[in-house]
């Protein structure tokens, strides 16, 4: 069974910086699709970024293009989410999430993505 652990999470005043990670164990595939998501108190999951494996491609959510960048750590099975210049309105509980054996062509279409983690609190003041 695909497992997705998230780490990283935190407070930070707006400006600050974090980075999340997501240990991915038992991928079948090399080519995936992995995407951070995010859901905020009283608001709808919202996708942030995704990322081919396969080629790196990537993919950003408008608000957070120019601050956030994903990446990926092949020989780790390893996606981050570098975050940087938060705003409070980046507070929000930040899921990693997975597609198998397949290139990020629906973007954040979340019923596509079957493999989820348990989340990481990211909490940024003002």
């Amino acid at each position: 069974q695909v497992q997705l652990v998230e780490s990283g999470g935190g407070s930070v005043q707006a400006g600050g910086s974090l980075r999340l990670s997501c240990a991915a164990s038992r991928l079948p595939y090399v080519n995936n699709c992995m995407a951070w998501f995010r859901q905020a108190p009283g608001k709808e999951r919202e996708g942030v970024a995704t990322i081919y494996t396969y080629r790196g491609n990537t993919f950003y959510a408008d608000s957070v293009k120019g601050r956030f960048t994903i990446s990926q750590d092949n020989a780790k099975n390893t996606v981050s989410l570098q975050m940087n210049s938060l705003e409070p309105e980046d507070s929000a509980v930040y899921y990693c999430a997975a597609s198998l054996g397949r290139a990020c062509s629906d973007g954040f279409t979340q019923a596509r993505f079957a493999y989820w983690g348990q989340g990481t609190q990211v909490t940024v003041s003002s």
